[in-house]
């Protein structure tokens, strides 16, 4: 919070001639008290109470272990739930499997942030879901989601990539199936949006550097070397190098809104790396799924919040699985509408990991990049980025 200016008086009617006589002579500005942005703390509060409260670093070890918490707990009941109760077989992509998945995971999302927003008393909004015309936006999303995922789809079928099969649902299936997967797949935005470029890439912001941001990637990294098998690591390798020389050159010219470009690189890897844990994934789709993470990002900075994002992100997932009835990141579901068939080298059909492991997805990316930019871009950047401390959290 910024000092308030000292009160101005108004001018006298007949000014002193003395000071018409010397109007070089000014008066030195008494020192302002310090707002609470700008108090410096000492010993051991100084390692967690930074200019903004509480340490970016602390916040976000904070918000994941709080997360973490409450998925163990809310999972245990609904283990109960599933298997003793419903007698849900769990090893099945299902529509219920899946709602309840996503149900944990929001409401987790849900209680760490809520927690968080409370501890450093701010709105829960605040995490890049406030802004301007925020269900336009989220529409916006939708439209755009569905129709880079047709796109991607389109040109699989064009190659011969990809075979339709016959419609596996008819009658009031269609619309049931379509209306429980839409809730699965808004669940998933809120969820993966609100983590990864609600909380984390806000608070990141405000208290990240170049040499934080690179730290947190290295380990990123080094975590996969030691303990990740399989070739979709490099996929993270690939977006963890691609960001490097960027992010470097904007610290080294001190850019203005640099700690924000440095928060999408390390949340974009995270992102990333969160879904090697998938079966059937591949490097691309790995690196496909921390590239859309970046352009999510991008939308934060040109619409102000993530509504975009998690529209886009829920339309892409609803067509991926229930409308064209390919897998998602290595997942095949049931209760989808169209059904195909990959065919072909792998590297263009994605194999069992599904469009998303097509190297065809990377010129579709691009195209959601330059909608973006199209739609968007002429604006000045609308993101009210949150201001960054002196020295990194």
């Amino acid at each position: 919070m910024q000092a308030m200016d000292p009160e101005i008086q108004p001018p006298a009617e007949n000014p002193a001639p003395q000071a018409l006589a010397a109007p070089e002579a000014t008066l030195a500005p008494e020192p302002l008290a310090l707002g609470p942005d700008e108090q410096e703390y000492h010993g051991l509060r100084w390692i967690f109470i930074g200019g903004q409260g509480l340490r970016a670093g602390w916040s976000v070890t904070l918000f994941l272990v709080l997360t973490v918490l409450f998925m163990l707990m809310l999972g245990t009941a609904a283990n109960v739930l599933i298997k003793q109760i419903l007698h849900i077989k769990t090893g099945d992509f299902t529509p219920a499997t899946a709602m309840i998945q996503e149900v944990i995971l929001f409401l987790s999302l849900l209680g760490s942030g809520s927690l968080m927003a409370l501890l450093e008393q701010r709105r829960i909004l605040d995490y890049n879901l406030t802004g301007p015309r925020r269900l336009f936006h989220f529409a916006g999303g939708l439209a755009v989601g569905f129709a880079g995922l047709s796109a991607l789809v389109g040109a699989l079928v064009w190659g011969g990539w990809l075979h339709f099969g016959p419609v596996a649902l008819s009658g009031a299936q269609i619309i049931g199936y379509a209306g429980v997967w839409g809730v699965v797949f808004l669940l998933t935005g809120l969820f993966e949006e609100g983590a990864f470029r609600g909380y984390l890439q806000y608070t990141l912001t405000r208290g990240i550097n170049f040499w934080w941001a690179l730290a947190g990637v290295g380990a990123i990294c080094v975590e996969l070397a030691l303990t990740a098998k399989g070739q979709g690591l490099w996929g993270v390798y690939g977006i963890a190098l691609l960001g490097l020389a960027p992010c470097l050159i904007l610290h080294v010219k001190k850019t203005e809104g640099a700690p924000f470009w440095q928060a999408a690189w390390a949340t974009s890897t995270l992102f990333g790396f969160i879904h090697t844990g998938n079966n059937g994934e591949n490097w691309i789709g790995i690196f496909a799924a921390a590239a859309i993470g970046f352009i999510f990002c991008v939308s934060i900075r040109l619409t102000g919040s993530a509504w975009w994002a998690i529209g886009c992100h829920a339309a892409w997932d609803w067509a991926e699985t229930y409308f064209y009835g390919t897998a998602d990141s290595g997942l095949a579901a049931s209760g989808h509408y169209l059904t195909t068939t990959p065919s072909g080298n792998v590297l263009w059909s994605g194999g069992a990991d599904g469009p998303e492991g097509s190297l065809l997805i990377l010129p579709v990316l691009l195209l959601l990049l330059a909608a973006l930019l199209v739609l968007y871009g002429r604006r000045k950047a609308a993101a009210p980025l949150p201001a960054t401390a002196k020295l990194a959290g």
